[in-house]
């Protein structure tokens, strides 16, 4: 999985109008991170960095759970592979 397709992920939650406003806000940003131009390592990083403060939000519905978890996943494998 390559950062556009994190990125189109993050959209679609962010779009979700089931999801809390403040959790929507926060894929935001992560996204926006992701969509920058820094270095891919320091993007990654931030938006992980971002997506973890909502992590454990009790007012989550399950099924933004799962697929930020999976998002999670996704960045910390991108984080991981070594550069091209």
């Amino acid at each position: 999985m390559d950062i556009n397709e994190i990125s189109g992920m993050l959209e679609n939650l962010v779009n979700d109008t089931t999801i809390p406003k403040n959790i929507r806000r926060a894929l935001s940003e992560a996204k926006m991170r992701l969509d920058s131009g820094d270095e891919k390592s320091v993007k990654v990083s931030a938006a992980i960095y971002v997506i973890e403060s909502i992590t454990e939000d009790i007012n989550m519905p399950p099924h933004a759970r799962t697929q930020i978890w999976a998002i999670m996943n996704a960045l910390e494998m991108l984080n991981e592979r070594p550069p091209l």
